[in-house]
Formats: C-alpha cells, structure tokens, sequence
C-alpha cells in the first residue's frame, strides 16, 4: 500500500502513536486534523483521550476568575466587549479592591475551582492595584487553599517577581492568536509585548498559563503556529477559549464554530502539548452545546468553572454532574503546593517529519 492510500483513520492513528513518543512537526500537527469521516474524527480523539490519561490522569482541574476592574481598556482587541473603542453594554467598574477580591477566592472555593484568577481589565495592573492585590494574596491561599493566579496584562519581572513573594505561584497571560493573524485582531499592543510578558513569568519560576482565542478568522495553520509558539515557550497549561461574539464588537457577527471543529481545536493542542494542562474555558457552552462532554475526550484536562469575563456561564451543578458522570475526578485545590509550580516534563525539540501531509495545504482553512 502507497503513502496516498494509507487510510486516515490509521494514518491519525499513527500520528497519535507518533505525539507520545517525540513532537510533532508543524506538518504533521495538521495532518491530525484532517478527518474527512467519522472513523478518522473518531481516532483523533481516542488518541488525544489516550495522550491525556497518560500524562494528566482522570483527574479534572477547575479554575475559577474574578473580573476585578471591568471595561475602559484602551486596546482595540476586536473580539473585546470590555474595549473603550466599541459601543458595548460591557458593565464598567473600577479595581474592586481585596475585600471583594476575597469574596470572589470563597465563592470559587465552594463551586470547587482550585486555582483562582484575578483579572484586570486594561494595559497592565496600576501600582496601587498591585500592592491591594500583593496584600489579599496570603488571604486567599490561607483561608481558601486556592492557587492564586493573575491575569494583569503586560508585567515585567520585577512586578512578577513581588506576586511572587506575595505568594503567587501562577501567572495567566495569552497570547490570543498567532503572530501571522494578530494583526486582524488587536493594533495596539504588539505581539512581541504578550510573548515577553510569558516569557517572564517563566523566568520567575511561576507556573504560566497561555493559550488564546479560536474562532476569530484564523486557518488551521495558524492555530498550529500558536499552539508550536506555545509549546517553545513551554507554557504549563494551554486555556482554549472559543469566539463568543459579543454585540458592539468589530466580531459582532461571527459565527460560532462547529461543535466538531471545537474538539479538533481541543485534540490539536493536546497532541502539540501532550504534557501539558490543557483547560476549556470561555465560549464552551455557545460553541460545543450538548457535545461538552466529549471534552475530555477530546484531550481536555480541566476547564474554567462559573461565569467568564464579560459572559455567563454553565451553572457549576451541571459542569460537576458531567464529570461525575465521565468517571473523573475534581482535583482538590490542596494538592497544588503553593511554594512550588507543578512538576511538568518540558516538550523537547521537533525532528524532522516523515509523515504524509499532501493534502494539508488544501484543506487547512
């Protein structure tokens, strides 16, 4: 049998055996996703299913956010409600200060979340932001054993370096979409500017997480070329966040992807990242309707719980009955260890790909 008569099912199958072994190429990342029936579609996500019980277990990670200062940002990211450039019905609000920001820690505590977010909208943090947070910081890890995590915008290492005294472990900061397609989505910030600031989370030994925004207009080649750039920074976890477009926004009218397309996305980062945490966050629920269960297949190993940023979401009830009911395990926010990050083997460097990719270029889109 010749390379162009491999079926794909098996030639998935293969790429799978091949992402346990050693990194994928750029190439061989966007044969996986070629699944032109059931049977191949199928294989994708028993091999990311099989990729993830290997190096994630059963058990699910919850994470949990604050919006603590809402709207009034002077980015024009176009899939932003809280942009001060766009006409939206975004609530705006100042930094809401510790006493609400520890409110927030109890109530993610109580929906089972372990690691904890707190995210302000804008630039970067002001000064007097970052000293109300270092000073809530022992709080939270003390009264509710939560991993405390910020997501602060730009940040240089010696503000990461006095979260991290404060007691902050995790740093959140992503970098939305590829270079390549960047442009299409944000003017203001360069790119260059959010990979430094992941970059010097890593150097602060914190644990990073980085992933972006999918639905916006990109190719398949260029979710590769985000998940890749990730996987060289080697981020500790990977939050998918699919388009859920917001009126006002230059996004308004996108549509939503399909509930296939969704996993494939899932499959893709957990094969690029098979080490990796990979958590489905924002837009799950307008994106993959009923099919929400099939995350974990799908490669998943945890996912944001309670509402988003500027959205509501899935009420925690039913986000834990669908894992009780996969068999799995909500990991508890004790087990984190804040001294230290998580122990995640780093993904080495890709070799040279053998794979048959002929049709990639044709149907990436």
């Amino acid at each position: 049998m010749s390379a162009d008569e491999i079926p794909y099912a098996d030639e998935i199958r293969r790429l799978s055996a091949t992402a346990a072994e050693r990194p994928l190429t750029a190439d061989e990342a966007l044969a996986l996703i070629f699944t032109p029936d059931d049977e191949s579609f199928e294989a994708l996500l028993d091999g990311a299913e099989k990729l993830r019980r290997a190096h994630r277990g059963d058990e699910v990670t919850l994470c949990a956010i604050v919006n603590a200062k809402s709207g009034h940002c002077g980015e024009d990211c176009k899939f932003c409600a809280q942009s001060a450039h766009y006409e939206t019905e975004t609530p705006e609000y100042a930094f809401i200060g510790r006493e609400k920001i520890l409110e927030a820690a109890h109530r993610a505590k109580a929906l089972g979340a372990r690691e904890f977010s707190t995210v302000v909208a804008g630039k970067k943090i002001r000064t007097t932001e970052l000293e109300v947070l270092k000073s809530v910081i022992p709080d939270i890890i003390r009264e509710t054993g939560l991993a405390p995590c910020g997501s602060l915008g730009v940040v240089g290492d010696d503000e990461l370096a006095q979260l991290r005294e404060a007691g902050m472990s995790m740093f959140h900061h992503n970098l939305e979409t590829a270079e390549s397609h960047y442009g299409e989505v944000c003017t203001t910030r360069p790119y260059s500017v959010n990979v430094e600031s992941v970059k010097a989370a890593k150097r602060q030994g914190m644990f990073v997480c980085s992933g972006g925004i999918f639905g916006m207009g990109e190719t398949w080649a260029q979710r590769v070329e985000l998940l890749m750039l990730l996987r060289d920074i080697d981020v500790d976890s990977v939050p998918i966040n699919y388009l859920n477009p917001r009126p006002g926004t230059p996004f308004a009218e996108f549509r939503e992807l399909s509930s296939r397309d969704a996993l494939k996305i899932i499959a893709l980062a957990r094969h690029i990242l098979p080490t990796k945490q990979v958590l489905v966050c924002g837009g799950r629920e307008v994106n993959l309707g009923d099919d929400q269960k099939e995350i974990f297949r799908a490669g998943a190993s945890g996912m944001m719980i309670g509402d988003y940023l500027t959205t509501k979401g899935r009420g925690a009830t039913a986000d834990h009955a669908m894992i009780e009911e996969l068999g799995l395990r909500i990991r508890p926010c004790e087990s984190h260890g804040h001294g230290a990050v998580d122990a995640t083997r780093p993904t080495p460097a890709a070799t040279e790909s053998v794979t048959r990719v002929e049709f990639v270029s044709a149907t990436a889109s």
